[in-house]
């Protein structure tokens, strides 16, 4: 006669567990204790993953996601179809990235809207880097400003290629026209990382400067955000 067969007891249980149960528990008691501060880029991968991805351990995947994009803002940020293409990331995945994306944007434009935006400078600088920065296409954006120098819009009026986005400067005094704006803070990125200002961009922002002055709009300044940091035109005194 064969014996029963036995419950397992806890000891069993926690033996037959896929191994990355206990890391995946003492990743988020870190967190918990120490904050993001404790946590490198792909650890901190690992904790988006982990509820799109259940059933595995992701530790190898966000090690190759930092290895392919450079950062954990750069994974988030990058656009669905390149997230797409790394083997074993998921449509429930890239939508758990793409949330947090969204939700940085989010929190970062609360900090501007409804101040001053002269006066809350740095809360504008960490808005537009973090829309913008890791982006792998220019986008030209423009930040329409009424009188009392609050954010009326934030508009992205162009999309380009990787080195280029053209600009018109009637349509931008004609938008911000119509929004009975009286300034406006220019931004663009450079996908290259680098966000010193081109020839062109320096032609550019004095085009518009020159069409928006007759009609008493004010170009407060141009930023252009990159991954390795920001620069002012107003800074750097090109306007």
């Amino acid at each position: 006669m064969s014996k029963p067969e036995r419950e397992p007891d806890a000891a069993g249980l926690a033996e037959s567990a896929p191994h990355y149960h206990g890391h995946r528990q003492r990743l988020r008691e870190r967190f918990r204790a120490a904050g993001n501060d404790a946590l490198s880029d792909y650890e901190m991968l690992e904790l988006v993953l982990f509820r799109a991805i259940p059933q595995r351990d992701v530790k190898p995947l966000a090690k190759e996601m930092i290895e392919k994009f450079g950062s954990f803002g750069e994974v988030v940020a990058a656009p669905p179809n390149l997230l797409a293409e790394v083997k074993g990331l998921g449509d429930a995945a890239i939508t758990e990235l793409k949330v947090i994306a969204a939700a940085a944007q989010r929190m970062a434009k609360g900090k501007v809207q409804g101040r001053k935006v002269l006066s809350s400078w740095s809360s504008v600088i960490d808005y537009c880097r973090t829309a913008m920065a890791f982006a792998d296409k220019e986008h030209f954006r423009v930040l329409f400003l009424d009188k009392r120098n609050q954010l009326i819009a934030d508009e992205v009026q162009q999309t380009g290629t990787v080195d280029h986005t053209p600009v018109y400067p009637r349509e931008v005094v004609k938008r911000a026209l119509e929004l009975s704006a009286t300034a406006v803070i220019l931004v663009h990125n450079h996908p290259s990382g680098d966000p010193t200002p081109s020839r062109a961009d320096i032609q550019m922002t004095q085009a518009i400067i020159d069409v928006a002055k007759p009609l008493g709009i004010s170009v407060h300044d141009h930023l252009i955000v990159g991954k390795e940091g920001h620069a002012s035109f107003k800074g750097l005194k090109l306007i």
